[in-house]
């Protein structure tokens, strides 16, 4: 009989186990699915501070971008619900040590991280590693992006897209002659480029914020016509007005010989300091005087992107540099891309943690930009730039 009963309480035993093991198995997987694909709410989190990484302030966009994100970081100190804390770094290298810095910590909420180089992948791998969730700003490094909860950043394609409408505007066709002052190799300048051919090519348009306005290309070119456009005169500046007066220094002789005939010029500058790199140079005595007086007799015209108060100065004729603008320049522009949309990534992230929150892992975010010329440079205030 004691046989019978240890067989029959081995099979309840058995049945158990299963019994309590099954809805353990079927139930645990479709969780973890959901939290993957949606991010609906905040992933378990080590602590309660925020760290915002970005450029230690020197000039410019960055450091404009820098000073919204530190009074932003202050801001919410005070508030106290979250700690927050800004570190500023020169490289991508520094970046690196600073999110080991962050992981050792162990008291991360989470991160809002703005790459200043490409090297700095290796921080966004070691906070997918750890589960730290982080929104990776303004520079977007392919492979890490799938993992973040969100890349947020001015809408790029658009900046190229506006240019190429706006210097299309002023006459540029097939067979002209252009210059393209590109600040890095970075997604940033790549995505520009993007959309100035895209835009070329009728597969995208752009939205002029402005005016609440849609433009199509007047003309669709081809991939040949856009590579004969783009291919022979271009340099990168490393975001620098030294970087493109270096090389337009050593190239504007051939540059404007070969653009005489057409008795045009178009330059597609991706950034403030790199048009001013220009206006520099043409202020100096290293231009031959031949080619200067070549240059006025062109019709030239320049863009640019950002929103430095100084440039708007000299769009609008009130600087010292304006003179010098309206000799060579027949237009310019620059497209609006305010370094204030720092502060709003950082906003994200607490909506993110206070789990208002609707975006999927690897999504993007990008604010509108438009084009800032002397019609409406009156309404719109421009950051510091120069330091």
């Amino acid at each position: 009989m004691k046989k019978y009963l240890a067989i029959i309480l081995s099979i309840f035993m058995v049945v158990g186990l299963l019994a309590a093991c099954a809805p353990a198995a079927t139930t645990a997987a479709p969780a973890a699915t959901a939290v993957a694909e949606t991010t609906a709410a905040p992933a378990a989190a080590m602590g309660n501070t925020i760290y915002v990484m970005g450029p230690t302030p020197d000039h410019g966009w960055t450091a404009q971008a820098g000073a919204y994100a530190e009074a932003k970081v202050q801001a919410i100190n005070t508030e106290g619900k979250y700690k927050a804390v800004y570190l500023p770094a020169s490289t991508g290298e520094e970046q690196v040590d600073q999110v080991q810095t962050i992981l050792a910590n162990g008291d991360s909420a989470g991160v809002v991280f703005f790459a200043l180089e490409d090297s700095a992948k290796a921080g966004q791998e070691a906070l997918i590693a750890a589960n730290v969730p982080f929104i990776s700003f303004d520079r977007i490094i392919e492979g890490p992006d799938k993992s973040s909860i969100l890349n947020a950043s001015g809408d790029n394609w658009q900046c190229g897209a506006g240019i190429a409408y706006w210097l299309q505007q002023k006459g540029m066709a097939p067979g002209d002659i252009m210059v393209t002052l590109i600040g890095d190799n970075g997604t940033v300048c790549s995505r520009r480029q993007e959309g100035f051919e895209q835009f070329l090519r009728g597969e995208i348009e752009y939205f002029d914020q402005d005016k609440n306005v849609t433009y199509k290309t007047s003309k669709v070119w081809t991939q040949a016509e856009i590579d004969a456009l783009t291919a022979k005169y271009k340099t990168v500046c490393n975001w620098s007005a030294d970087g493109a007066y270096g090389y337009l220094e050593q190239k504007i002789g051939e540059i404007v010989a070969d653009a005489k005939p057409q008795g045009s010029l178009y330059v597609y500058s991706m950034d403030d300091e790199m048009t001013f790199g220009f206006l520099n140079l043409l202020e100096g005595n290293t231009v031959a005087a031949d080619v200067k007086a070549d240059l006025a007799d062109m019709d030239v015209y320049i863009s640019a992107i950002g929103g430095m108060a100084e440039l708007y100065s000299v769009i609008d004729g009130t600087s010292p540099q304006s003179a010098t603008a309206q000799m060579y320049f027949d237009d310019m522009m620059s497209v609006y891309f305010s370094p204030k949309m720092f502060e709003n990534v950082i906003n994200y992230m607490l909506d993110y943690l206070n789990g208002n929150w609707s975006y999927k892992v690897g999504d993007g975010k990008y604010e509108p930009v438009w084009i800032v010329d002397k019609d409406n440079v009156s309404k719109y205030e421009g950051f510091k730039g120069h330091a």
